[in-house]
């Protein structure tokens, strides 16, 4: 038996997830996420806040206590938009190593995209319709173009939702004023990915973890249904639309109080909801898939293939 850990230091949330490799069989044995928001108050000027390394580190720490008790063979910790984009990104890096022992990879947004791709497949079958992958970080966004076997396209934007939320998101609620503000600067921002659309006409709009888990759970909580554990879940453009509204037009203390609502996402759903929402007007989708993994899931995957070792 194998035993190995994913670490996920994202913008805003970090993730520990740890595996049981048994004969080929890969069981997830535990898995953790906290909001440490380590792109709050610095991001949107490249850097991290005495504050924020505080949080990281005191997470990291406790990961690390949990990756030892379980007797870990392999250990993979990596970082992306908040880090890879800090002028002090690596100043943080040698703390972390020093005060917890973990080694941070940083990785590039292309390798983000393709490791996001491959968690999502893990998740659920993509099929021959060709797809538009959607992962909303803090710090970076990625769409990949895709069907089962083939990626078409893909690419990462620094327009992650701590960044947007810093930069459009200054009253509660949204002003419409600022909504159009924020979609004058993604239909600017995005003009890659709405010629990419334009050119491989993509039917549907899968989105993974993150914002999309949060949609998911108020969808059912307002409709009092039980969710099931699964990997995939699919959410029409009109339940989209409604709960978009809903998120919209509320304070953050009216938004904590929908059914379903986190208070890790409480903020940045707003901006968050209002990109998938630019999204989904660029071109005819027809429904939106949700994949519960995402980044850490493609990471292990790349592990267990030995196309990422020790260094």
């Amino acid at each position: 038996m194998r035993k190995l850990a994913v670490i996920d230091i994202g913008t805003n949330t970090f993730h520990l997830l740890i595996a049981e490799v048994i004969q080929q069989k890969v069981k997830v044995v535990y898995k953790e996420k906290t909001p440490v928001k380590l792109g709050e108050g610095g991001i949107s000027q490249g850097y991290i806040t005495a504050a924020a390394q505080t949080r990281a580190i005191a997470t990291l720490k406790r990961f690390q206590e949990k990756i030892a008790s379980e007797k870990i063979d392999f250990v993979f910790a990596s970082a992306t938009s908040a880090v890879r984009n800090a002028e002090n990104g690596e100043s943080f890096i040698e703390e972390v190593l020093e005060k917890t022992g973990i080694s941070i990879q940083v990785i590039s947004g292309q390798d983000e995209a393709k490791y996001i791709q491959r968690g999502v497949k893990k998740a659920l079958k993509i099929g021959q319709q060709t797809s538009l992958i959607m992962d909303i970080g803090g710090g970076s966004v990625e769409f990949i173009i895709c069907d089962e076997n083939t990626i078409f396209w893909m690419d990462s934007f620094e327009i992650g939702a701590q960044r947007l939320l810093d930069k459009f998101h200054s009253n509660d609620p949204i002003p419409s004023n600022e909504i159009t503000k924020l979609q004058q600067f993604l239909n600017e921002m995005l003009h890659p990915l709405i010629k990419q659309v334009g050119i491989h006409q993509p039917k549907v709009v899968i989105g993974s973890s993150g914002t999309f888990d949060t949609l998911v759970d108020i969808w059912y909580e307002e409709h009092d249904i039980e969710k099931p554990d699964h990997s995939e879940f699919e959410l029409t453009k009109e339940a989209f639309n409604e709960i978009f509204q809903e998120i919209i037009h509320k304070t953050k203390e009216e938004r904590l109080a929908i059914p379903g609502m986190i208070e890790m996402r409480v903020d940045m759903i707003v901006v968050a909801s209002c990109l998938i929402d630019f999204i989904l007007k660029i071109a005819d989708f027809q429904k939106i898939r949700v994949s519960t993994y995402a980044l850490k899931e493609g990471l292990l995957d790349a592990i267990l293939a030995n196309e990422i070792t020790k260094k």
